[in-house]
């Protein structure tokens, strides 16, 4: 469990612009995401220190009849207790979840899920992740889980997750870097979220728009 990293990030959450409103006037929260495909698990998705990127996706959104008007919302994160994926230690929590899960599916004698690419668009990255999001939840099940009958000696709860993620073509010809790589940041615990904001950056593109 990482508290090696600084602990407030800037995160920025691609959505409708009617959303994005009522979110920085503190009307409604955002909604966790939990889905079979989610990258690092159930919460609420960030793209960490990108706002462009988090503009993209809305603006892919909108392409795809998803949005009318898409915008991104800047929110300040208290990481508090993080499954850091860019650490070590916490690398090897992960295999080991996904160990312990895979002996379960032997025991079932059930295949395990598999990453895999979206129907969607041109997609090389496995944009599908089915296993990784399984062996995120299967070790939140365990890190939730009390050690014995009393809830005192439960294992940290993870507030956010964090992880890295290489994506889309070769910046340029031969390149080791590419166009949307990204750090994604999952909240699980609605409370490390300390303030929403409207990205000075873009903000411009969706409330002023001529």
């Amino acid at each position: 469990m990482s508290r090696l990293a600084t602990s407030f990030v800037l995160g920025y959450h691609g959505c409708e612009l009617e959303l994005a409103r009522k979110v920085v006037a503190r009307e409604v929260s955002l909604a966790p995401s939990d889905t079979s495909y989610d990258w690092v698990g159930p919460g609420i998705y960030f793209w960490e220190s990108d706002p462009l990127r988090a503009w993209e996706w809305a603006n892919g959104r909108a392409r795809d009849g998803d949005y009318d008007q898409p915008a991104v919302v800047g929110a300040i994160i208290d990481l508090r207790n993080c499954l850091d994926l860019l650490n070590r230690q916490d690398q090897e929590l992960v295999k080991g979840a996904y160990e312990s899960l895979a002996e379960l599916y032997r025991a079932a004698g059930r295949p395990m899920p598999k990453n895999i690419n979206a129907k969607k668009g041109d997609d090389k990255d496995r944009r599908a992740r089915a296993l990784d999001c399984d062996v995120i939840k299967h070790l939140h099940k365990i890190m939730d889980y009390p050690i014995d009958d009393d809830a005192d000696t439960m294992l940290p709860h993870f507030d956010t997750v964090r992880g890295m993620f290489t994506e889309g073509e070769e910046l340029y010809d031969g390149a080791a870097f590419y166009h949307q790589s990204h750090v994604q940041v999952a909240v699980r615990s609605v409370d490390c979220i300390r303030g929403y904001f409207f990205p000075p950056e873009i903000e411009r593109f969706f409330l002023n728009p001529n």
